[in-house]
């Protein structure tokens, strides 16, 4: 029970070694292409390993095990039907356009595509966001080492953002994705200790169901992966195929700035495009590693008072000295590789879309690197400030699909329209966008009038999606649409000559 010696060892030597390895690639950052977009050098198999960890972190090993333990398998259709269909349209439809056109951030994909108002405003919503999530992270860190070492949240806190924090701000996006696709190794070895390990100790799957079907009637859906409309979970099964898989899904992967940065630092467009395939196909195994152990928690210790001490716990208690450090650090990589890419996006994002299109537009590019490197210190500073209010809702992983739900439906719809249908306009993307914000947000508020479930995000998501799409195809009809001189590049078939 706990940590021995040898495990303390084997921490403290990870920890100094991924500071280490972080902080080597300072040196290749002289520019802000360095920073932000690695050179654009960055082979394809790091991109698949950096994305996958960088998804599957704090949120997904601790918030996809704690939402299992609390509404069963249902909780893994986040990344069988929902992350592979949408990983591959992002890699052969999205990814390339983005690439090609050479841009640094999303939102300036949009900029160019549509006007600046639509950057600029997804550039507010994308850093807040990030801000708010990192927050998330941050807070996970803490129950984890809280239950692992008894440490109070806020020295967790503080820790786990300044080792992320010195290693990010000195080698940029290089040191994240190399850093991340390390820490994918140790993660993938920990999870499959704790898998193997946690099914011996139950008795296997048969004696694992028995356990948790003799807890109680509420328990008989756990081991479904659709469950019926009149469920009192956020996730019924029209919820999972409309809200996530035809929305929120695609829209995390194709817009999220912290997923898709690692593809625009490729050295070209088919590392960007093949490092996203391979990143789906690594992610076939992750309910299996993640989703399985929160059912093992469940069925060994079913009065857990958080459901995310899932992992924690079982670490704690299944695995012997030696292997309770190696199985820890690896966790440990999860949550630090995941502050590390939401942190790094967060700062090109306000760097390149706000700070340097209308606080600064003509300096040095060496200033736009010392800026970058003030702001990711900054927001990380405000992370461990937003980091408490996760608290205030079911669990981190509803904490996150909550926040994402308010602008990830218009996001995906401006997305879609904007680079399939050319005759969306640049007032039909702005309309869509803010009309399908203030619906999710009204919905949102007033979600209890309108959902019999406490958690609505997905349906929240689907509804402001179509919203935003009948807005956006409505106006644009009705106002002058760009030149295909304009589009160029940035609409699926009208190739672009920029390489």
């Amino acid at each position: 029970m706990g940590m021995a010696g040898i495990d303390v060892f084997i921490v403290i030597l990870f920890l100094i070694g991924i500071l280490s390895f972080g902080t080597f690639f300072r040196r290749f950052v002289k520019t802000s292409e360095d920073y932000f977009l690695a050179k654009k050098m960055l082979p394809w198999w790091a991109i698949g390993m950096s994305i996958v960890v960088a998804d599957i972190g704090a949120v997904e090993y601790m918030g996809m095990a704690g939402g299992t333990y609390r509404f069963g398998l249902a909780q893994a259709n986040f990344d069988w039907i929902g992350c592979i269909p949408a990983m591959l349209v992002a890699a052969i439809i999205f990814i390339p356009y983005y690439w090609k056109a050479g841009v640094y951030t999303v939102p300036e994909f949009l900029g160019r595509r549509y006007n600046v108002y639509v950057q600029s405003i997804q550039a507010f919503l994308w850093v807040s966001f990030l801000a708010f999530v990192l927050g998330i992270i941050l807070w996970a860190t803490a129950i984890f080492l809280n239950t692992m070492m008894g440490w109070p949240h806020w020295v967790s806190i503080i820790i786990t953002a300044a080792i992320v924090g010195i290693y990010t701000i000195s080698g940029g996006l290089s040191a994240v994705v190399m850093t991340n696709a390390l820490q994918l190794i140790i993660l993938f070895i920990g999870a499959i200790a704790i898998l193997v390990l946690g099914l011996k100790t139950v008795g296997g799957w048969g004696e694992m169901t028995e356990r948790i079907y003799s807890l109680g009637p509420e328990f008989k859906n756990h081991f479904k992966l659709m469950l019926p409309m009149d469920t009192t979970t956020p996730y019924p099964w029209a919820a999972i195929i409309f809200g996530s898989t035809l929305v929120i899904s695609p829209a995390y992967w194709i817009g999220n700035q912290a997923i898709i940065q690692s593809s625009l630092g490729a050295r070209n467009e088919w590392d960007a495009k093949a490092g996203v395939m391979w990143a789906a196909i690594l992610k076939i195994s992750i309910p299996l590693l993640i989703a399985i152990p929160g059912l093992i928690a469940l069925s060994l210790y079913p009065n857990l008072s958080d459901g995310d001490e899932s992992i924690p716990t079982l670490i704690k208690n299944l695995l012997p000295p030696g292997l309770t450090g190696l199985v820890f650090a690896a966790f440990f990589a999860a949550l630090m590789s995941t502050v590390a890419a939401y942190l790094e996006s967060a700062a090109t994002l306000f760097t390149k879309d706000i700070y340097q299109k209308f606080i600064k537009k003509e300096a040095p590019d060496r200033h736009y690197l010392t800026v970058g490197r003030y702001l990711t210190a900054g927001i990380i500073i405000l992370g461990i400030f937003s980091a408490s209010l996760s608290s205030k809702f079911p669990g981190i992983f509803v904490a996150l699909q909550t926040i994402m739900s308010i602008f990830y439906g218009p996001t995906f719809a401006i997305l879609i329209l904007g680079i399939l249908w050319k005759r969306s306009t640049q007032w039909g993307g702005l309309y869509g966008l803010i009309s399908g914000v203030l619906l999710s947000s009204f919905l949102f508020a007033f979600r209890s009038h309108f959902f019999n479930i406490s958690e609505p995000f997905l349906y929240i998501c689907w509804w402001s999606f179509v919203f935003a799409i009948i807005v956006n195809i409505i106006v644009s009809l009705f106002t002058k649409p760009k030149s295909d001189e304009e589009l160029e590049g940035l609409v699926y078939g009208m190739t672009a000559n920029k390489k």
